[in-house]
């Protein structure tokens, strides 16, 4: 039996491993494994086995000594604490090229979340349907949020609109944002989360890596 334990924060360079760990757990478990080592899984993840270890020590007991970890279990409480079961509002602001392929090949539900809105200033693309769902005017945000109350924007914005948005966002009960908008949104309110997603950044630091093999 795993017990998930409630008696130390879990640090955040952990909580970025986790969706790894699920990801690759659930893979597993699709292959019809049950248990496996922290050897062979750090195999299959390309890390450390003392890593693994290291961070699933925040999760408290795994069983036996010599059993290996339950895939099953384990992956429930990594999704457990990914809240990955809990289906959280989400709207999506912003449906360029960019929007739209988020809204339509990220699959939010299985993630924790449900893309209940869609929402672009163009009058061009306003009414038509992306991912099953009507793209509306930002005019009816206001109302949208009032009645379906969301708790997570997508930005997928330009920069220069999205501090203002923002706030209008917040007065609205979003307390979550995934923020595409190529600015960091610093928001003083700690009640509220922001995650920076700079695709530029991972491709330079890629560059980065190729740059320093052609050095040697």
């Amino acid at each position: 039996m795993i017990e998930k334990s409630e008696k130390q924060p879990i640090s955040t360079p952990v909580i970025r491993r986790l969706p790894r760990y699920y990801r690759f757990l659930e893979e597993i478990e699709r292959e019809g494994i049950q248990r496996i080592s922290s050897r062979e899984l750090a195999q299959r993840m390309n890390v450390s086995a003392s890593q693994i270890r290291q961070d699933f020590h925040y999760f408290g007991g795994f069983g036996q000594q010599g059993y290996g970890y339950h895939v099953g279990d384990l992956r429930r409480i990594i999704g457990d604490i990914l809240g990955v079961n809990r289906q959280t509002g989400v709207i999506l602001i912003g449906t360029g090229n960019l929007g739209k392929t988020i809204a339509s090949h990220m699959d939010f539900e299985k993630r924790g979340c449900e893309l209940i809105g869609l929402f672009d200033k163009n009058p061009l693309i306003q009414g038509t349907s992306t991912a099953g769902l009507p793209i509306m005017p930002m005019e009816s945000l206001e109302n949208f949020c009032r009645m379906h109350h969301p708790e997570i924007a997508v930005l997928c914005i330009p920069k220069d609109g999205a501090p203002e948005l923002t706030e209008e966002l917040i007065r609205l009960g979003i307390t979550g944002f995934w923020n595409f908008s190529h600015s960091d949104l610093k928001i003083s309110n700690p009640d509220i989360i922001v995650e920076n997603v700079h695709l530029g950044d991972s491709l330079m630091t890629l560059a980065y890596y190729m740059h320093q093999k052609n050095q040697e």
